[in-house]
C-alpha cells in the first residue's frame, strides 16, 4: 500500500546491549581522561603560583620543565627516525619477500620484544650497547664534529641521549613493524597482480600499490611508538647520563638532557611538599604534550584515509 510508513526495524536485546556497553565504555575513557588532566592541573597549581627561588633549580617551574621537556622530544625524535624505516622494512619483508613459515617465525620473534620489560633494555643499553657505541662517537667527533649533533666532547661511556634514543628505537619496533606488517598483508590482491602483469618489479609493485595503500597504517603505528617513546621511563633512567637544566643538541656529548619520565621516576621517592607539585608540573607538560601529538596523528591518519588504494 502506498503512503503507509515502514515500520522501524526492531532491535534484538543483544543489540541494544553492546551497544549500551559500547557507548558506556567510551563515556567511561573521557571520564578517566578528564580526571586525570583535572588531577594534573590541580596539583600543577602551587608549582606554577610559586616564587621562582622555591622551584627546584631557583628559575620557576617553565625553567625546570623546559629541558626535560626539550630532552623528552629529542629522545623520542631520535627512537622514531631509527625505528620507523626499520620496522616498515621488516613488515614489507615478511609480507611480500620472505616465504611464509619463515615470515610467521620471525613475524614472532620481532612481536616477542614487545614483552620485554623495559628495565631489561635499560641493561642492556647500558652494559651492552653503549660500550660498543664508544669508537663510533669518537669517529663522529673527529670526522663530523662540524655538525651540531657530533660536536663531542664523545662520551667515554657511550651514555648519550643518541644510544638511549637507540634503546628506545628497539622498544618500539615491534609496535611499528605489526601494524604496518598488518596493514600491508590487507592490501587488495587485485593492485598487486595488476601492477605485476603491467610489467611492474617486486619493488615497484611495493612503491605503487602497497605503500601508498598503507601510508595511513604505517603513520597510525608510528605515532602509537612515538607515544611509548615519549612515556618510557626505566630504560632512559639506566641508559642516560644526565645532567641537570641542559638544553643541546650534542648527541654524543656526556652532557644531556634528561626525559620528563625518567626525572619523575628518580627524583619522587625523595621529594615532598613543592617538589612533589613541580613533578606533576612536568607530568602535566608530558600529558599535554601527548594530547598534542595524537591529536596531529590522528588529523594525518584521516586525511590519508581519504585514499583507499582503489581510488
Amino acid at each position: 500500500m502506498t503512503g503507509v510508513n515502514p515500520s522501524p526495524p526492531v532491535r534484538r536485546l543483544g543489540d541494544r546491549l553492546f551497544a549500551g556497553s559500547a557507548r558506556g565504555a567510551g563515556i567511561a575513557i573521557l571520564v578517566v581522561l578528564a580526571g586525570v588532566a583535572a588531577f594534573l592541573v590541580v596539583d600543577s597549581v602551587p608549582a606554577l603560583v610559586a616564587p621562582a627561588a622555591d622551584v627546584p633549580g631557583g628559575k620557576g617551574v617553565f625553567s625546570y620543565v623546559g629541558p626535560l621537556l626539550f630532552g623528552t622530544v629529542i629522545a623520542a625524535v631520535i627512537a622514531l627516525v631509527v625505528a620507523t624505516p626499520l620496522g616498515v622494512a621488516i613488515a614489507l619483508f615478511l609480507t611480500h619477500y620472505a616465504p611464509r613459515r619463515l615470515a610467521q617465525g620471525l613475524g614472532y620473534v620481532v612481536d616477542l620484544l614487545a614483552a620485554i620489560p623495559s628495565i631489561v633494555f635499560g641493561f642492556w643499553g647500558i652494559f651492552w650497547l653503549a660500550p660498543r657505541m664508544v669508537p663510533f662517537y669518537a669517529w663522529a667527533e673527529e670526522h663530523l664534529g662540524f655538525i651540531p649533533l657530533f660536536a663531542g666532547p664523545a662520551s667515554a661511556t657511550g651514555r648519550t641521549m643518541l644510544t638511549a634514543g637507540v634503546v628506545l628505537a628497539v622498544m618500539i619496533l615491534p609496535i611499528i613493524s605489526a601494524i604496518s606488517r598488518e596493514v600491508f598483508a590487507q592490501v587488495p590482491t587485485l593492485h598487486r597482480e595488476a601492477a605485476l602483469a603491467l610489467g611492474a618489479t617486486r619493488w615497484e609493485m611495493i612503491r605503487m600499490a602497497v605503500l601508498p595503500y598503507g601510508r595511513s597504517g604505517v603513520i597510525g603505528g608510528a605515532m602509537l611508538g612515538l607515544g611509548r617513546a615519549l612515556g618510557e621511563t626505566l630504560a632512559i633512567a639506566l641508559v642516560l647520563s644526565v645532567s641537570a637544566g641542559t638544553m643541546t643538541f650534542n648527541l654524543i656529548s656526556s652532557t644531556n638532557p634528561s626525559t620528563i619520565a625518567a626525572n619523575i621516576a628518580l627524583q619522587f621517592p625523595e621529594s615532598s611538599g613543592l617538589d612533589v607539585h613541580t613533578l606533576i608540573a612536568s607530568g602535566l607538560a608530558l600529558f599535554a604534550l601527548t594530547l598534542v601529538v595524537n591529536v596531529l596523528a590522528r588529523a594525518v591518519v584521516n586525511r590519508r584515509a581519504d585514499f583507499s588504494g582503489a581510488n
